[in-house]
Parts: structure tokens; sequence; C-alpha cells
């Protein structure tokens, strides 16, 4: 299993850019599979807390279904488009994917499931600093950290 925690000490600067991305705004959005191997895509929220990432489903929630089924999951951070005339100031987006473990009830807010994510794959997109080119960061724990630039 890959905590939260394995990131920051793998790939440090992607992690702490994860992190301010993901600090941006309030609301993520999470895919899980619905019992017919179809997405389904649900807001969220998200903490990144003491070396884990963790988030929670309340009781009787399709997502909370689908992952107790299937625990692969996508989490799209916050979105923002980048401002015309400063594309080279866009920060990107965020993106993490990986598997829910179940760790417990909720504590505070409704009924309902946390989870800790099984990092399986981390991910920023942005553009370079001419914004020319699209770059792709991305980080595994069995890869490590890679990075790609499109034209």
């Amino acid at each position: 299993m890959a905590a939260w925690r394995d990131v920051e000490e793998a790939a440090p600067d992607l992690a702490a850019r994860v992190r301010a991305l993901f600090d941006a705004g309030r609301h993520k959005t999470i895919a899980t599979l619905r019992a017919d191997g179809s997405p389904r895509i649900s807001g969220i929220e998200c903490e990144l807390s003491g070396g884990e990432l963790r988030f929670g489903s309340m009781t009787g929630a399709r997502k909370l279904d689908d992952l107790r089924r299937d625990p692969r999951f996508a989490l799209h951070g916050p979105t923002y488009h980048p401002e015309e005339g400063k594309e080279a100031e866009w920060p990107g987006e965020a993106k993490v994917a990986g598997r829910a473990v179940p760790a417990g009830p909720v504590e505070d807010g409704p009924d309902g499931v946390m989870f800790l994510a099984d990092v399986t794959e981390v991910v920023v997109t942005s553009l370079d600093a001419t914004a020319t080119k699209l770059v792709v960061e991305s980080w595994t724990p069995t890869r490590g950290l890679r990075r790609v630039e499109r034209a």
C-alpha cells in the first residue's frame, strides 16, 4: 500500500504541487465504478493529513456502494481554466488514483465510512513556461516520477 507520505517522500515537489492544487478549492470530483462497470462521478471533499489522503462517504450513498464493491477510484482536484493571455501562469490540475481502504466510521458529520487512499498514481497536468506545450508529471509506486511534454 502506498500512502500519501510515500508520495511526499519519493516526489516531494510533485506532492507539494498536488497539495496546493487540492487546497485551492474545497470540492473535488471522484470517479468510482458502478456495478455494471460504467463510471460514476460524484462531488467529494478530502484531506491530506498525517501522511494520508482521506475521504468519506455517507451511508446510503451510491459511491459508498461502488467503493465497497470495487475500491478503485480517481480523484480530480478543483479545476481552473487558464486565463487568456496568462496561460503560462495557470497552475494546472491534479489527479490521484488508487484504491479506497475502509478506515472506520466518519467521526465528524453524518453517518458514513472514512477511507484512506492506497495511492497508485499521482498526476499534475500543466503548461510549460511558454504555454506552448502540455506538461504531464506523474508518479507511481512502481515507476516513480516521470515528466512528458506534448506540443
